[in-house]
């Protein structure tokens, strides 16, 4: 059966780095169709809608969505359409890996770790925002629940299990927090005592960011909540040489998007400079989740060698190539 994608090209740099990602995904030869909508302010420039039903229909769908970055207009509709989608779609988990590449300018060599987030309740849902009729005191609930906290921890452990990892690190803020964070880590050591099989350990999310930056290669699979994931997965992305090398993927039960995490970078667009490297991860996450993994190991075995050669290179990564010559190189190494 052959599988369709919801392809969203994107504002910005978005159509420039997706049409360098569907370019090296033909050249694997998956046989993959894709179905292409419009979200972000492309398409309410078109139809005056953020995400027309049109795009919502093709992602339930389909199930699968590869999308470029979106600009939310200010004091338009959604605060952020990526928190929409991941509402509208329950897509429960945001998986970030941060992997070292050659020829990056980071300043670690050999990091190899995942932060599993959840994606769907904490500070960011934006229940009971409100500001005081004098302007003085803006608050905001934060919730977390159980079945949330269950599910995500759950995620990461399942995935630590499928694809070899051998830790587990919980992070939350339970010595402060203690109703919402409190409740996270309870659940969390609950869940992680029925994988005997894997080591976990908890730490204080302050204390995680500090150690990240001193010993990151302690860690393997992250799990935490909303705010401190957002928080900690660029941190990791930092890490190993900034955005344009991460990637997201979304997955809830009836859908899941893969998405490069750096947003639609107006002041290049149209340049043909943008590094297409996060989107094309992103890809090589979405064919693991579709079975595919000897495809997405190729995929990323060819963006390394591509990268170790020097060969076209972005300028962001020190080359002298653009968008589409980059994405050719790595086409012609899969």
């Amino acid at each position: 059966m052959t599988q369709t994608i919801a392809v969203i090209r994107g504002d910005g740099i978005g159509p420039e780095i997706m049409d360098a990602t569907l370019h090296v995904l033909e050249a694997l030869k998956l046989g993959l169709q894709y179905e292409f909508v419009e979200a972000g302010l492309s398409a309410y420039e078109k139809s005056g809608e953020l995400l027309p039903a049109a795009t919502l229909d093709a992602i339930h769908k389909h199930r699968i969505a590869l999308k470029s970055p979106l600009t939310t207009p200010v004091g338009e509709g959604f605060s952020s359409i990526n928190v929409e989608l991941r509402k509208r779609f329950d897509l429960y988990a945001n998986v970030r890996p941060a992997i070292s590449f050659p020829n990056t300018k980071s300043r670690y060599q050999n990091i190899d770790l995942i932060t599993v987030r959840e994606n769907t309740e904490g500070a960011y849902i934006g229940e009971g925002q409100a500001l005081s009729a004098d302007g003085q005191t803006a608050t905001l609930t934060q919730k977390i629940t159980r079945r949330g906290s269950e599910r995500i921890v759950r995620y990461a452990f399942d995935l630590a299990r499928r694809i070899g990892r051998k830790k587990v690190t919980i992070v939350h803020k339970a010595n402060i927090l203690k109703s919402t964070s409190g409740l996270f880590l309870k659940v969390a050591r609950e869940v992680a005592a029925q994988y005997p099989d894997i080591r976990c350990n908890e730490m204080i999310v302050d204390n995680t960011c500090m150690q990240l930056v001193m010993k990151p290669e302690q860690f393997d699979v992250i799990v935490t909540t909303n705010l401190f994931g957002d928080i900690i997965s660029d941190l990791c992305a930092g890490l190993v040489g900034g955005l344009g090398l991460a990637p997201g993927a979304n997955i809830g039960t009836e859908a899941a998007i893969f998405e490069a995490v750096h947003g639609s970078a107006p002041d290049i667009a149209g340049k043909g400079i943008a590094n297409p490297c996060a989107l094309l991860l992103a890809a090589g996450q979405m064919l693991d989740h579709l079975g595919k993994v000897d495809e997405a190991r190729r995929l990323r075995n060819a963006i390394v060698s591509t990268m170790e050669a020097k060969d076209s290179l972005t300028p962001d990564l020190g080359g002298e190539g653009n968008t589409m010559s980059f994405a050719q190189a790595i086409a012609s190494r899969v």
